[in-house]
């Protein structure tokens, strides 16, 4: 795996680390930091699809051979790992598991663009914003942070981008969520009030 790993990147907050529309030959493994993901429509507005974390992969697009159909933007100063896939794709014929692995990656990108369109469409502003902080919770927990206090590297505009609301809309749901005792937003630092009572909160829909 060593010999596949073609350079370790370091790229500053706010650079790209590549574009959507250029040819996709390498998968990318955040090992420190954090990006965005942006598509830019055919009227020049630009979307917010997804945000990743260390530990995460992006640039999916090379398991299926087409060009990056997003741009990844460094939230942070961050460093990836750029692995070429066509390595990765000889070594996976000798190691099924690998390729399985692959597989899984790929599915678990389809299913949480699948789910997010279903949230996002069946809720309110202040849900949708409730959704996306515990979802947020729950990832830093996974990688061994407080599931309670956390700061929020993207932007409110990148977060109402995302969830698909105003960004007036966002300063309105945080004084909601504060209101309920759920959660307290203070500039990018984020304090979750009652976890279970904001699981119960985002549950209640389903």
């Amino acid at each position: 795996m060593d010999e596949l790993i073609v350079c370790n990147l370091r790229i500053g907050r706010g650079a790209a680390l590549y574009h959507a529309g250029t040819a996709s030959r390498h998968l990318y493994f955040i090992r420190l930091g954090s990006f965005k993901t942006l598509y830019c429509c055919e009227q020049g507005h630009q979307l917010v699809t997804g945000f990743a974390m260390s530990n995460q992969a992006l640039g999916l697009e090379a398991i299926t051979g087409e060009c990056h159909a997003c741009s990844a933007l460094a939230l942070e100063d961050s460093e990836v790992m750029s692995i070429s896939y066509s390595g990765l794709e000889r070594l996976a014929q000798d190691m099924p598991a690998l390729q399985a692995n692959l597989n899984r990656l790929l599915s678990r990108e389809i299913r949480r663009s699948q789910h997010m369109l279903i949230t996002w469409g069946h809720y309110s502003a202040q849900e949708r914003l409730a959704i996306f902080v515990l979802g947020l919770s729950r990832r830093f927990a996974a990688r061994g942070y407080s599931a309670h206090h956390f700061v929020l590297r993207m932007s409110r505009e990148d977060i109402a981008s995302f969830i698909g609301v105003r960004s007036e809309t966002i300063c309105r749901s945080i004084t909601q969520l504060r209101e309920l005792q759920l959660v307290n937003i203070e500039g990018r630092n984020v304090e979750i009030i009652h976890l279970a009572q904001l699981e119960a909160f985002c549950q209640r829909g389903y």
